[in-house]
């Protein structure tokens, strides 16, 4: 598509321009150990073991099943926090359209190494019967910790973690992950709600636009990801400025062309017959 043609169909979208974010304060106290620390293309290690939700042995590789999935850091029972987790991503999958374990697939790891399978199941159970999506029965795993690897998963996405001993809770960041199908953490969420377009477009992203639909990959081009909010923001003007400037440059060349036209010879005015010096009337 032509670059003025991008430039107007992302002029249509301006109405769709997500308001200013503004930062929250810093935490103070123990939570201050608990912080998300953004590490955009680092690499997870995707052969980190977990238990499965009936307890066998699953990789996150596997889990992922070569697809770009959301990778949501909680614990089970966690009173309150890791419930507005998933229940914000619940309600952002079921407007998706396309299901978890078709094009993309969702991964839940608690960091609790205290968690079992059990528990995990339980809670796949209660999410899948809302969630209402046969894919996601495979597409959408609950793990817990194996010798440590979730641990490493934390530190590896930039996901600090506090444990208060005298509550038997953590203190941790609130957000969802997008990863490459290749093991690259490509988008953060940070929060507890997540608009469902730009979810969709991190995992298009993320898939290097192997999945999603023509205009999903035109939305890619008309906005861009801002890592400060977690959000994608309409580059209207870059586009713009882009599109003004192969204008210009696709006038500049009509006239170089028409310029190197030569002009045609006008036809010589014919000249009239004299009369013949013999003839006369």
């Amino acid at each position: 598509m032509h670059a003025p043609a991008v430039a107007l169909v992302c002029a249509g979208l301006l109405g769709f321009t997500p308001a200013p974010q503004s930062t929250p304060p810093a935490p103070a106290g123990p939570l201050a150990a608990a912080d998300l620390l953004q590490q955009l293309g680092s690499p997870v290690t995707m052969d980190l073991s977990f238990r499965g939700e009936r307890g066998e042995p699953v990789t996150l590789r596997e889990a992922a099943g070569g697809k770009p999935f959301i990778l949501a850091l909680v614990y089970y029972r966690c009173p309150m926090l890791c419930n507005l987790i998933l229940g914000g991503l619940l309600e952002t999958l079921t407007v998706l359209g396309p299901s978890a374990g078709e094009q993309f697939s969702v991964v839940t790891v608690s960091f609790d190494p205290r968690e079992g399978p059990d528990l995990a199941a339980a809670k796949k159970a209660h999410y899948l019967r809302s969630y209402r999506r046969p894919a996601a029965e495979s597409g959408w795993r609950f793990l817990t910790d194996r010798s440590g690897s979730a641990e490493r998963l934390c530190r590896e996405t930039g996901f600090r973690i506090s444990y208060d001993p005298a509550t038997g809770q953590y203190a941790h960041a609130s957000a969802i992950l997008v990863v490459t199908p290749d093991g690259r953490v490509s988008r953060y969420f940070p929060g507890v709600s997540y608009p469902a377009r730009d979810l969709r477009l991190a995992l298009v992203e993320a898939s290097a636009g192997k999945i999603g639909t023509v205009s999903d990959r035109l939305l890619l081009l008309c906005f861009r990801y801002d890592p400060a909010s977690g959000k994608y923001t309409l580059a209207i003007w870059r586009t713009l400025r882009a599109a003004g400037a192969a204008t210009v440059l696709a006038i500049a060349l009509l006239v170089f062309r028409l310029s190197r036209r030569s002009p045609r010879a006008a036809p010589a005015p014919a000249t009239p017959a004299l009369p013949s010096a013999a003839g006369g009337p």
